[in-house]
């Protein structure tokens, strides 16, 4: 259930609601730069009815951009947001009752909007989980909060449904939580919020009790359909503190005084996380209602120049006793700086002379780290825009390993090479992970793109009685041996419904093409990951099996390709 009531702050951009929880840090904000554009639309249910009030954020893709906009559909589900600047934006929906359909966010073909374009948004109506909270005399608890998580799901979902979902029990002990996406949820009663902006009640000291009558490591996992309703997930609650866990976070020597947001996260069991804070003027923090289990404590500040600041997490074992003393320091974040590069074709004659937008092409970082972050902080791995002039800033990003990848909008174009200089020598950036460490400020890297991209439009052809899987996925992979492993030569796009598939800004060459299914949230993803060699090499194997070879000259568009329906699996 998404409600304005929910969220105390705007949750249009992550950055927004990071300030939200340091409410002490002064802010300054930037004059806007200069507005030019429309991005319109409609938002309809799944059989295509218009639905009125529908609550629509347009936010810029870069997560260091300005603020996004929002606006609300009016009687024939319409919208239009105005004066939008120049770059990529995504699109997101919310009514109240209703969830978005789940699509991979990670997919290069997930939808990107630009000034101009027409949308129409597709909302359905969403699951239900419901029951009564008694406690051990079987007896109604009234106000307290029950909180819904998603475990699982088919695609990574919008930021705002990524938050879990709660209501409060009526004076019958009643809860109805309504609008879920679907997938498989566990369900508590008590507990700390584990999010921002949520109803306070007197349970928030006691041991979460989860659905039916359990700890977090036996929770019932519940499974909720598309506009089903999940009844009688009923919980006998246990109450009971739980454990304190206190300590202090600080920020580098000689910095001064800060705020802090410090996130507990469960690291065994479902999900599980809680939020506290420390003010600039205070000297600890503290979690109540802390149940046995491990833990990881990350603290959050933003240091005088706008930047994140960030500690290593902490792993805690919490076990019968409180603990104290937990010391966080958190550090700078590192960034890295660099430039898109324009290599033009002399000889190449393109139908669409349209030359990529600097400001529309987007570059993001993505990580090989599995760490215990907030879900709500991990979003800060960003995507930005380059500048008009070419130039990139990443920020805020954790020391780690990274990999980049790109996406603009003119079809005639190709990402032919990420590359950083360094002692004099060129690095291919996409072959090997660059390495952060806390407070680096990497400068140098430079995306080139180049002009005579191609594009493959076609369709999987079924044999008599076949029928597509739910999760199929059509690769181009190259047939040159000497590319056998250049990850910015794989390509991959997710087959719709109809058996279609689209692919744009393709490097000319000869490729293998390949209709695999696969049940992993992100496989795509896996195509440019500089550790995916093998998961390279076994497409490439299993496409020579298929026989199924193409050569794309340059800025040629192949209009109807077929994919046989020899799906071969991983």
């Amino acid at each position: 259930m998404i409600s304005h009531k929910r969220f105390r702050c705007s949750a249009g951009l992550v950055v927004t609601l990071l300030l939200c929880w340091l409410p002490a840090i002064a802010q300054t904000s930037p004059a806007p730069a200069a507005k030019s554009g429309t991005i319109s639309g409609r938002v309809v249910n799944e059989s295509g009815r218009p639905l009125p009030n529908a609550r629509v954020v347009v936010r810029p893709l870069s997560l260091t951009s300005p603020q996004g906009s929002e606006a609300i559909s009016d009687r024939e589900g319409k919208f239009e947001v105005n004066g939008l600047q120049p770059m990529s934006y995504q699109i997101s929906a919310y009514l109240q009752g209703y969830a978005p359909l789940l699509r991979d966010l990670d997919d290069p073909q997930s939808l990107v909007y630009r000034v101009g374009d027409s949308v129409t948004l597709m909302l359905t109506k969403g699951g239900v989980i419901t029951g009564i909270v008694l406690n051990q005399a079987g007896e109604p608890v009234v106000g307290v909060n029950v909180r819904a998580q998603m475990l699982t799901s088919a695609h990574r979902l919008p930021f705002l449904y990524q938050l879990g979902s709660a209501d409060l029990t009526d004076d019958r002990g009643v809860y109805r939580i309504y609008g879920l996406p679907k997938g498989t949820y566990v369900v508590w009663a008590g507990g700390g919020s584990p999010e921002f902006g949520m109803n306070v009640d007197p349970f928030d000291s006691d041991v979460p009790t989860y659905a039916p009558a359990s700890t977090r490591d036996t929770a019932q996992e519940i499974v909720v359909g598309a506009g089903a309703e999940s009844n009688g997930i009923n919980i006998q609650y246990r109450g009971g503190s739980g454990r304190a866990v206190s300590g202090s976070a600080r920020g580098p020597e000689g910095n001064q005084p800060l705020p802090f947001a410090i996130f507990m996260v469960s690291t065994g069991g479902p999900a599980w996380q809680a939020r506290s804070s420390q003010g600039p003027d205070e000297r600890s923090f503290i979690f109540n209602g802390v149940d046995d289990g491990d833990y990881s404590f990350t603290a959050v500040s933003q240091g005088p120049d706008g930047e994140l600041m960030f500690s290593v997490p902490k792993q805690i074992k919490v076990r019968g006793a409180d603990v104290s003393g937990i010391e966080l320091i958190v550090q700078p974040l590192s960034s890295i700086a660099g430039r898109v590069l324009l290599e033009e074709a002399k000889t190449v004659a393109c139908g669409d002379r349209q030359r990529p937008v600097f400001s529309e092409t987007l570059i993001s970082v993505r990580t090989g780290e599995i760490d215990a972050v907030p879900f709500s902080v991990g979003l800060f791995g960003p995507t930005v825009n380059a500048d008009e002039q070419g130039n990139v800033s990443l920020k805020n990003l954790r020391a780690g390993r990274y990999y980049f990848t790109t996406r603009h909008f003119a079809k005639d174009w190709y990402l032919k090479s990420l590359s950083f200089i360094t002692a004099g020598k060129p690095v291919d950036a996409a072959r090997h992970w660059t390495t952060l460490k806390p407070g680096d400020r990497l400068n140098g890297l430079t995306i080139t793109l180049a002009q005579g991209a191609a594009s493959l439009r076609g369709q999987v052809a079924l044999s008599e009685g076949q029928t597509l899987p739910e999760k199929l996925y059509v690769y181009l992979l190259p047939a040159e041996k000497e590319a056998a492993d250049d990850p910015l030569r794989f390509y991959g796009a997710t087959v719709a419904a109809d058996g279609k598939v689209a692919l744009d800004n393709i490097a000319p060459g000869r490729y293998l093409a390949l209709a695999a299914p696969d049940e992993s949230v992100s496989p795509l993803k896996k195509l440019r990951s500089p550790d995916e060699t093998a998961f390279r090499a076994r497409l490439r194997r299993q496409a020579e099996a298929a026989k199924m070879e193409l050569e794309l000259k340059p800025c040629q568009k192949v209009t109807d390709f077929k994919v046989r329906s020899v799906f071969v699996k991983n």
